[in-house]
């Protein structure tokens, strides 16, 4: 598998520009590693150099040195301009008022600082218990639910709240709230989810070791101050700040986000039907998808193509004439038996599959397609005629953008849309439950995150019920052991993918005093 990802997640850089904004990676040998991180507390930046004399800070003086940074915030925080909330802004807008801002030296300073640093931690104020659905959870201690938390690390929960709390530039931004919760948002141009949450397993993991161990690095005796940001604020700039607030906070009222902990089965269920999981739930949003709007669309799953050099993903395109003869039967518009139904699922299961396995090893259309278009542009080439067909617009107007981001631990990822009338829907199935983060947009009438959810708990009831109605299958074996291909590229071991599994969270909330903890999510 191509690692190149990881290497950017601590390198990376998204830089705005006009039209096309720009992904700068340090991986030149010729210039040293930073060695700071940047610190976001009450929308202030301060600069924590994390080595010092060339010897890493212990976990005390780290410690140390955000206590001194919250003090330096709390002293300050009602004289800030929230520089951050630009990045939020559209990203044209973003590309002028950084050149706006590049004109003073002060500001090209903390730019670059924020630029080169290694990620960008957030210490959030604690977040309001609200509860924004009708399975919310709001008890006598408060707890925020699953969709509290997600909201926060996705945008903040607003400008009045944590929003301007962040410069959603960076490849890395570590969250972590008065109240306990952590978690992360990452910029999704150097690298995918599926990176990051290995990167986050092990550091949890790695937390876990060092708690059993108790070991104490030596603590160094003098400690310069953090250093704060400086920015030099001009009535352009502060129309701009406006703007991105006004931006932002509207595009947050109009993400609609559920969260489903569907926990009648989980992924062993498919496999002892002898079929993939992955499979499974696709299908499942594809009859969700023709219950709520009575047609199928162009679908997005992302596919790993990290068997090639480079390798990024493709796509694998689940609504196909298979999955479409299935679905009819199934909702009563062609007359068919129980076991009629169960042959067109796996014929449709079959499909499904060899897509996928057919785009893991670089064989989807879409990279293709994109390649030749760019040929095309980048050489000043007549543009070929298929891509002005309106057939090929249809079939990138993809209201259906899923993903599966598995994991070990109780964690979850969530996204938004990537069109106007659509549905972001991240999934991670367990072994006995699936976890299932779905967005939309309000503004757009004919889409409901929590009708799709309950639909999808129904779909997926159907067809567990559908598989014990008719399936005697079992698991195929291999050497003894049960086998399935994941749409990540590998073979697994069925029970060392189920082995291991912890019950911490990504997103979690703590109640540890503000700020002993330093956790995150994806």
């Amino acid at each position: 598998m191509c690692m190149e990802q990881y290497y950017r997640l601590f390198t990376s850089y998204r830089v705005p520009g006009i039209k096309k904004d720009s992904l700068i990676s340090n991986n030149s040998k010729l210039l040293p590693d930073p060695e700071h991180i940047i610190v976001i507390s009450k929308n202030q930046y301060f600069v924590l150099d994390v080595i010092i004399n060339f010897t890493r800070l212990s976990e005390e003086d780290i410690y140390t040195q955000l206590s001194r940074i919250c003090k330096m915030a709390e002293e300050n925080k009602d004289d800030v301009d929230p520089v951050g909330i630009l990045t939020a802004a559209y990203r044209d807008k973003w590309a002028l008022a950084r050149g706006k801002l590049m004109e003073e030296s002060t500001n090209r300073d903390s730019l670059d600082a924020i630029e080169r640093s290694i990620f960008v931690l957030c210490l959030d104020t604690a977040a309001p218990v609200i509860p924004s659905h009708q399975n919310s959870i709001k008890t006598i201690s408060s707890v925020r639910d699953d969709v509290s938390l997600a909201s926060q690390m996705l945008h903040g929960l607003g400008t009045h709240i944590n929003s301007a709390n962040r410069w959603y530039d960076k490849t890395m931004q570590f969250i972590i709230s008065e109240d306990g919760a952590c978690g992360l948002n990452y910029e999704h141009s150097p690298s995918e989810g599926i990176a990051v949450v290995q990167l986050i397993e092990h550091l949890l993991k790695y937390m876990e070791e060092v708690r059993k161990k108790l070991a104490r690095m030596q603590s160094l005796c003098e400690l310069p101050q953090p250093r704060r940001l400086q920015w030099k604020i001009n009535k352009d700039t502060e129309t701009d700040i406006k703007e991105a607030i006004e931006n932002i906070d509207r595009l947050i009222k109009d993400l609609d986000l559920f969260i489903l902990r569907f926990k009648s089965f989980g992924r062993e269920f498919p496999k002892s039907q002898n079929m993939s999981p992955d499979s499974f739930i696709q299908l499942a949003l594809q009859l969700t998808y023709y219950k709520i709007h009575g047609k199928l669309v162009s679908t997005y799953e992302s596919a790993s193509v990290r068997r090639f050099r480079l390798g990024r993903v493709d796509n694998i395109r689940a609504n196909t004439p298979d999955a479409l003869e299935w679905i009819r039967a199934m909702v009563g518009e062609i007359e068919t038996t129980d076991v009629e139904k169960m042959a067109l699922l796996r014929k449709a299961m079959q499909c499904q599959t060899d897509i996928m396995t057919q785009t893991i090893l670089g064989h989807g259309m879409d990279c293709h397609l994109l390649g030749l278009r760019e040929i095309a542009r980048e050489n000043g080439l007549p543009m070929p005629k298929i891509f002005e067909h309106e057939s090929f617009r249809i079939s990138n107007h993809f209201s259906l953008s899923t993903s599966q981001v598995p994991t070990t631990m109780d964690a979850f990822m969530c996204y938004g849309p990537v069109v106007s009338d659509g549905y972001g829907v991240c999934y991670n199935p367990h072994p006995s439950w699936i976890l299932v983060c779905i967005t939309s947009f309000k503004r757009h009438n004919d889409t409901n995150s929590d009708h799709f959810a309950y639909t999808l708990e129904s779909s997926l009831l159907q067809m567990q019920e559908l598989c014990l109605k008719t399936s005697e299958a079992k698991p195929i074996l291999y050497g003894g052991k049960t086998h399935s291909e994941n749409r990540n590229g590998a073979i697994v071991d069925d029970k060392e993918m189920s082995a291991g599994t912890r019950k911490s969270r990504l997103v979690r909330q703590r109640t540890m005093p503000f700020p002993e903890v330093i956790g995150k999510d994806s």
